[in-house]
C-alpha cells in the first residue's frame, strides 16, 4: 500500500461510515499491510482474524512458534525484537498479544508512528500506561481496539440496554466472579530459586523485555507469566476485563472512586490465590452510586447472592429486579415470574460484524470501534486499582482527573513501575 493510501486511511479515521466517500469505499477494499506481534495463545487466533490482510511481519521471542506461523505466511518477515518490526515503513496496522508488561512499549511505539493497533486485553500493566495510551491514540486518531472480544457478543449489548434503560431500576450493586487463576496458573508464590538453562529457541532477554533482568526459570513461562506481578496482572487483569465490561459501559463507571481489596497476605512477586475488591463509584449524572464487587480464584459472595451470581459472570442488584448473566451468554432477569411476560426495550446498540472485523472495518473506513483505546484506557485503570489496593494493603480513593491516590500518597507508586533501557513507556 502506497504512502498516500496509508495517509489516507489515518485520515480517514476523522469520519464514520455513514459519510463514506468513494474513495474511501476504495480503501475498504484495499488490504491492509498488518504486522503480528505475538503468533501463538491468544496471538494465534488473533492471526488467523486478520488472514484477509497483508500479514507482512510476523514477530515472537520464541522461535519454534515463530516458524510454526511462519509456515502459513511464508511472505511474512520474521522477527525476535518487535521494535524492529515498528522500523518497517510499509505497514498500516499491528496487532499485539503479547504478555501484559510488553503490551504498552509495543503498543505506544505503534501508536507514535501513526499505526493503526489492536492490544489484547488488559490494555496495559499498570494505571499510568492506561493513561499514556489513551491519549496517544487520542493525538494520532487512529483505529484502535482492545481484544475483548464479549464486548460484541449480542448478550452483552442486550445487557447494555438492559441497564440503560433502567429494565430493572436503579443499580446500586453489582456482583462479579471468576474462578481463575485456579486450575488455569498457579499465584501466591515466592519467587523461584535456582538458575535454569535457557531453552534455545528463546530469546530470552527479549521476553524480559522491559522488566528488571533474572534467571531464566520455567516458572514463568509459557503461560504461568499471567501470576507475577512483573509481568502479569493476575486474574482480575485477565478476567475482570472481560467480565466487567458491561458493568463499565452499563453503568457509565467512572469518576473518583474507592477501593478496597482484600486476600491472603500479599507476596511481593505473585498475586494471590483469592481476592475480593469493592469499588465504590459516586453518583454519574442521574444514576446513583453504585458498589461493585469482584470475587476471584477460591473467593465466594455470601447468600443469597451466590446464588444467582453465575461462575464467570455477573449480577446486577436493582430496585425493581436483577439481571444475571454468564460469560460469553444471555441476560437473565429476576425474579423470573416477575418477569415472564416482559419484552424490554426494542434494541438499538448496532449489531456487530465481529471484533476483529469491527476494527478492521475502523481502519479502512474510520467506522466506530467499542472497544477503541477512548473506553479501555479508564476501564482498564479501574481494573488495575483492585491489584493496587491489594498490594497496597489498605483501602485507596482514586482521583482520575489528577491520576492520583489522595489518601494513601505511597500507594500511587504502585500506579507506575520502572522500565530498563530502551523499553520505557
Amino acid at each position: 500500500m502506497s504512502e498516500s493510501r496509508r495517509k489516507f486511511l489515518k485520515e480517514s479515521t476523522l469520519f464514520t461510515s455513514a459519510l463514506l466517500l468513494p474513495s474511501t469505499v476504495s480503501a475498504a477494499n484495499e488490504r491492509l499491510n498488518i504486522g503480528v506481534i505475538g503468533v501463538a495463545g491468544r496471538g494465534g487466533s488473533n492471526l488467523a482474524a486478520m488472514a484477509g490482510e497483508n500479514i507482512v511481519a510476523l514477530c515472537d521471542v520464541d522461535a519454534n512458534r515463530l516458524g510454526a506461523a511462519s509456515k502459513s505466511h511464508p511472505r511474512a518477515q520474521g522477527y525476535a525484537d518487535y521494535r524492529k518490526l515498528l522500523d518497517r515503513k510499509d505497514l498500516d496496522a499491528v496487532v499485539v498479544s503479547t504478555p501484559d508488561h510488553h503490551h504498552a512499549p509495543a503498543t505506544i511505539r505503534a501508536l507514535e508512528r501513526g499505526l493503526h493497533v489492536y492490544c489484547e486485553k488488559p490494555l496495559t500493566h499498570t494505571v499510568r500506561e492506561a493513561r499514556v495510551i489513551a491519549r496517544e491514540a487520542a493525538k494520532q486518531k487512529v483505529a484502535t481496539q482492545m481484544g475483548t472480544q464479549n464486548h460484541e457478543h449480542p448478550g452483552y449489548l442486550r445487557l447494555v440496554e438492559l441497564l440503560e434503560t433502567r429494565s430493572i431500576g436503579d443499580v446500586r450493586e453489582a456482583h462479579v466472579i471468576t474462578d481463575r487463576p485456579g486450575r488455569w496458573w498457579p499465584q501466591g508464590q515466592q519467587s523461584p530459586a535456582g538458575k535454569n538453562k535457557v531453552p534455545g529457541h528463546l530469546s530470552w532477554d527479549l521476553w524480559l523485555g522491559p522488566a528488571r533482568p533474572r534467571d531464566f526459570h520455567p516458572a514463568y513461562v509459557p503461560f504461568r507469566w499471567r501470576g507475577w506481578w512483573d509481568f502479569g496482572c493476575g486474574a482480575i487483569g485477565d478476567m475482570a476485563i472481560h467480565l466487567m465490561d458491561p458493568s463499565f459501559w452499563g453503568l457509565k463507571l467512572g469518576g473518583k472512586v474507592r477501593v478496597t481489596s482484600m486476600g491472603p497476605r500479599p507476596q511481593p512477586a505473585s498475586g494471590p490465590t483469592w481476592m475480593i475488591t469493592k469499588f465504590e463509584f459516586g453518583q454519574r449524572g442521574d444514576l446513583p452510586p453504585v458498589d461493585v464487587f469482584w470475587y476471584e480464584g477460591t473467593a465466594r459472595p455470601a447468600a443469597p447472592i451466590a446464588a444467582e451470581l453465575p461462575m464467570n459472570g455477573s449480577l446486577f442488584v436493582g430496585d425493581r429486579g436483577r439481571i444475571a448473566i454468564a460469560h460469553g451468554g444471555d441476560p437473565k432477569l429476576l425474579p423470573e415470574e416477575k418477569f415472564a411476560d416482559f419484552s424490554g426495550p426494542k434494541p438499538y446498540l448496532p449489531k456487530s460484524p465481529g471484533h476483529h472485523r469491527q476494527w478492521i472495518n475502523a481502519c479502512k473506513t474510520g467506522s466506530p470501534t467499542g472497544s477503541h483505546f477512548g473506553y479501555a484506557g479508564p476501564f482498564t485503570e479501574i481494573v488495575l486499582l483492585g491489584n493496587v489496593a491489594y498490594r497496597a494493603g489498605q483501602t485507596i480513593e482514586y482521583d482520575p482527573e489528577k491520576m492520583k491516590i489522595t489518601n494513601v500518597p505511597d500507594a500511587n507508586a504502585l500506579l507506575t513501575k520502572t522500565y530498563r533501557k530502551g523499553w520505557k513507556v
